[in-house]
């Protein structure tokens, strides 16, 4: 759990460094999910929500303010209980669930935006954030999906992550 947590803060502080500019606030590649996911498919789902919740308010301490943790928190506790929902019914790849998680996370993070703005202009946010969100979690996925094979024969032979 601590090298995953690790990971997670490696991947946030790279992230924050790549200039990622489209004009549209929220809009991130959602490196850390790596991380979320490698532990959702490793360990077990309480695992990985601890690991979610630890990597929204740490990373908004050592990177942001408190309203990144609250913006990050909703939509990661969205996104994880997507993903958790999608991975119990075995139906799902892991690219299709990532996608799906990259969405929720941003429809979480809208839903926290309309609260704190009041306003429906945050609409026009939506589509962006949508694609946005499918795009780089099928990416996010797909890097899981290849690695995970690797990980497990790793973790299989004794040893930890």
């Amino acid at each position: 759990m601590g090298l995953l947590l690790a990971f997670a803060f490696i991947l946030s502080y790279i992230e924050m460094l790549l200039p990622l500019q489209v004009g549209i606030p929220g809009v991130k590649l959602g490196l850390a999910n790596l991380a979320v996911l490698l532990c959702m498919y490793l360990l077990d789902h309480r695992s990985a929500f601890l690991l979610t919740v630890s990597k929204a308010i740490l990373t908004g301490f050592l990177f942001g303010n408190l309203s990144m943790i609250i913006y990050s928190l909703a939509g990661a506790l969205l996104s994880f209980l997507v993903m958790l929902f999608m991975k119990k019914s075995s139906k799902f790849h892991i690219p299709v669930i990532s996608a799906l998680g990259g969405v929720a996370h941003n429809i979480g993070q809208l839903l926290v935006a309309y609260l704190v703005i009041d306003t429906y202009a945050i609409i026009y946010y939506v589509p962006v954030l949508l694609i946005s969100g499918l795009l780089t979690g099928v990416l996010i996925g797909i890097t899981v999906a290849l690695v995970l094979p690797y990980l497990r024969k790793f973790v299989m032979r004794g040893r930890t992550i």
